[in-house]
């Protein structure tokens, strides 16, 4: 071989080290690559947005095996009535380094995220069947994104195939659903003799606590994956309160208002339960209620005058992923680490810019001091730091930070907010976060009533053996391993773990 000779006249190599990195597992793959790049270069690369078959002289690019490559989009004609039609996408690879590579893609809109890999040299073809209610305009306005993954994530995306239809709102969704809790959290799924308790409302009481836990549809397929990896048996908080005239009201993180904007919420008992029975994502819904020592430090006043100050307030994307992740290593299910993290969010950033600055931009930022960076220069300035990214998702959120659209208030934490202005953590309040709780971390809080003779009479009238709390609506029992048990202290919950099925949690992290 003689340097500098033009790149048409080297020859194609047999087999290079690099070629099987993509095709191992990401744990692996990624130590190796991470000697030889810098931790951006290891991320998803974004390398054409395809809309229309004009793009094959546009959307073109090198790629890690194959150094050309293109790409060009045709959109096929509805095959029933009231539907949008399909599309097959064309990826065109060739000249690559060596008889053994292979490049590796995520392919992904708002709508969905498939994936493929090349071992040949030629046109292939992806076929979309039919687009989904507004994906036809997207892709016409900005194309179906194209990454190319350096890492080695075959085996990370085949893994968690079976993630894709706990999304479906179906029954075989509800049924993805539930068979995945039950075999990655080994979960119990019991039927009840009837899923609508018959309850009083006049035995719900300020400052009670509201699980809820759903199984079907969007929601339910994110709850699911929130379950999977913070350990917890419900994927949705709320709290109860009532006014001066003893109207019950329910103050709620994560409303849906009539944009379809998830917002900060204090409504009625009436209207919220409505809501919940004519829900598709199935709710299952139980009331922990206050001990009778907390109820009596329950400052009611003082809780209202911060639930109105929240009301209409948008909800806290900013710390959500942050609040479940306390440590660099020991958060992560089985397949997942802190660089598939990062590769997620490199993706969702380049579908949903608006979305990466609410969920993880600016919350990183915080953890550096810095203001205005993308993910990219948030992992530049941490490698530039000496601080590993996975050391970085880990720092503790602070309740005081106050981000673009003002404190970051996810579900949970405004149910554990209102606790502290209600005094309930007495001279802890200040020594502890809140936004660093999950929902698991709250009903393990030791807040609620443990004396099962001072339940409501018609708490557990339909539920044997009896729970510790009252269930009001589901199919199946909701079960909260390690309910009530855990006395607070200072600087609770910033350095847990939380890894699956057991979800072992030291005392005093």
């Amino acid at each position: 071989m003689i340097l500098g000779a033009p790149a048409r006249s080297l020859p194609l190599l047999p087999f290079h080290p690099r070629d099987v990195l993509p095709a191992l597992p990401h744990g692996i793959a990624w130590p190796t690559l991470n000697r030889l790049h810098n931790a951006v270069d290891l991320l998803p690369e974004f390398v054409a947005a395809v809309s229309s078959p004009s793009d094959r002289n546009l959307s073109s690019w090198k790629g890690a095996c194959f150094y050309k490559n293109e790409a060009w989009l045709e959109f096929t004609e509805p095959k029933e009535a009231n539907s949008s039609g399909g599309g097959i996408l064309y990826i065109k690879t060739s000249n690559a380094h060596s008889w053994t590579c292979m490049d590796l893609y995520i392919f992904a809109t708002p709508y969905r995220v498939t994936w493929d890999y090349y071992f040949i040299g030629r046109t292939h073809t992806m076929e979309i069947k039919e687009w989904q209610e507004g994906e036809l305009d997207y892709v016409k306005d900005k194309g179906i994104s194209v990454f190319l993954m350096k890492a080695g994530m075959l085996g990370t995306l085949m893994a968690l195939w079976d993630v894709l239809p706990i999304f479906s709102n179906t029954g075989w969704g509800q049924d993805a659903n539930i068979e995945f809790l039950k075999r990655h959290m080994k979960t119990k799924f019991v039927e009840r003799p009837q899923s609508l308790s018959n309850f009083s409302t006049d035995d719900i009481q300020s400052g009670d606590f509201l699980a809820l836990s759903k199984i079907r549809g969007r929601w339910g397929g994110f709850e699911t994956l929130e379950k999977w990896v913070t350990g917890a048996y419900a994927g949705h908080t709320a709290f109860a309160l009532r006014d001066e005239q003893g109207k019950l009201w329910v103050g709620e993180s994560g409303h849906e208002n009539k944009e379809g904007q998830e917002i900060i919420a204090v409504l009625t008992w009436d209207d919220w339960w409505k809501q919940q029975l004519a829900d598709d994502a199935n709710p299952h819904i139980v009331v922990l209620p206050l001990s009778s020592a907390m109820r009596e430090k329950f400052n009611l006043t003082a809780a209202w005058e911060y639930a109105r100050s929240m009301d209409g307030k948008p909800y806290g994307y900013h710390n959500m992923i942050f609040s479940w992740i306390d440590t660099p290593v020991d958060n992560y299910p089985p397949q997942l680490d802190s660089n598939l993290v990062a590769s997620v969010l490199t993706v969702w950033t380049r579908l949903q810019p608006e979305y990466a600055a609410n969920m993880w931009n600016e919350a990183l930022n915080k953890r550096l001091d810095t203001q205005g960076l993308d993910l990219p220069g948030v992992m530049r300035e941490a490698e530039h730091r000496g601080i590993p990214f996975e050391e970085l998702l880990a720092i503790p959120e602070k309740d005081d930070w106050i981000y673009s659209d003002g404190k970051s208030t996810s579900c949970v934490a405004f149910v554990l907010q209102m606790y502290k202005e209600a005094g309930l953590f007495g001279e802890l309040a200040s020594s502890i976060q809140v936004t660093e709780f999950t929902i698991r971390d709250a009903y393990m809080l030791s807040f609620f009533e443990k004396n099962s003779s001072r339940l409501p009479k018609w708490c557990n009238a339909h539920d044997d053996p009896p729970l510790p709390f009252c269930q009001i609506l589901g199919t199946y029992r909701m079960e909260l391993p390690d309910y009530n048990t855990l006395v607070p202290y200072a600087s609770m919950d910033e350095r847990c773990p939380s890894v699956p099925p057991d979800y072992y949690r030291p005392s005093g992290c």
